[in-house]
């Protein structure tokens, strides 16, 4: 049998690197790598199934396995490759002039994100019930495009808590500035906090301290965007998914090798060392961990209970509904 060829749609990462630059091979596969932004990348794939494997959101993959409730079969199957994790204390804004000091004040207010789904959306309000005492129900939701009007939903969302579009020609980058909306959960800067004249400013103005202080606490990393393999490839081959989980995971140990080097820094932050051996420090050698250790176990069903909670899973999920089995295993000498 000759190799297959695969075309793979995802962001421009060091940990993904060698499989783009072919340093990393795929056993059986020419993999054709296609570098785009995460929101091309995740828009393409959910409408139209243009690539064979894609980064995913971990929220909206996990949006597909309501199938399995219907007996249908999901179109996705994923690896437990966590391409994107972020803590997301930072991406929690307020207008200035809204009184907001302390989470438990966003009771009561106006909040926007871009979507109800967006994973990082999904980890903030499950962040701010768990961890700050602000029940989901306890603010009104509005959606819509953050910096460019008309963004909507990526599927239809039933979620047991308000939550309204806002105006057709209405950003909530300026919405926020204006007052119009007391806060703002989003995966990216709005431009208003930019500008950088005090009238947006962050919930948590120490953002490290209260990401270490978070993870000191609960052991948790969040995980955001998953490796998904169209489901009718996956059955054709089904050994493709251990190999790219094999290739993946050799690639992420060549950029921890990379990015922990003194001679020449390889990114434009002053103390990249110096936080790298801090974040070793708190988390482990292997603060980017694939699989389904117990760490990533645990995030995972935290981050699953959170989606159930707030209405985007019908039924509640386990992480290893998520995976492929062949990628969850591999042999031992």
């Amino acid at each position: 049998m000759g190799r297959i060829q695969l075309t793979f749609a995802c962001g421009d990462y060091d940990r993904t690197r060698g499989l783009e630059d072919g340093s990393v091979p795929v056993d059986g596969v020419d993999l054709t790598y296609l570098r785009l932004p995460v929101e091309e990348t995740f828009f393409r794939m959910l409408r139209h199934r243009e690539f064979d494997v894609a980064e995913m959101s971990l929220s909206t993959y996990t949006a597909t396995l309501n199938a399995l409730d219907a007996g249908e079969e999901p179109p996705f199957v994923a690896l437990p490759v966590y391409t994107s994790r972020q803590f997301r204390h930072g991406g929690i804004f307020v207008n200035a002039a809204a009184g907001i000091e302390k989470p438990a004040d966003l009771a009561g207010r106006r909040i926007g994100m871009p979507e109800v789904q967006l994973t990082a959306c999904v980890w903030q309000r499950g962040i701010l019930a768990d961890e700050h005492g602000l029940p989901i129900d306890a603010a009104t939701f509005h959606t819509g495009g953050q910096e460019r009007p008309g963004r909507i939903e990526k599927g239809k969302v039933d979620v047991p808590y308000s939550v309204s579009p806002i105006g057709p020609e209405q950003t909530l980058s300026e919405m926020l500035y204006d007052g119009e909306i007391d806060a703002l959960l989003s995966p990216r800067i709005p431009s208003s906090f930019g500008r950088g004249d005090g009238r947006v400013v962050r919930l948590f103005p120490d953002t490290v301290a209260a990401e270490k202080a978070y993870y000191a606490a609960t052991g948790i990393f969040p995980i955001m965007h998953v490796v998904a393999i169209r489901r009718e490839v996956y059955q054709r081959h089904r050994w493709i998914a251990q190999s790219l989980t094999k290739a993946l995971i050799e690639a992420k140990a060549q950029a921890y090798a990379r990015i922990y080097d003194s001679s020449a820094l390889r990114f434009m932050e002053p103390w990249l060392m110096v936080h790298l051996e801090e974040a070793r420090a708190l988390m482990g050698d292997d603060f980017w961990s694939y699989g389904l250790g117990a760490s990533d176990r645990r995030t995972l069903e935290t981050f699953l209970r959170y989606h159930h909670e707030q209405g985007l899973s019908r039924s509640p999920r386990t992480p290893e509904e998520l995976f492929a089995p062949e990628s969850l295993e591999a042999f031992v000498i």
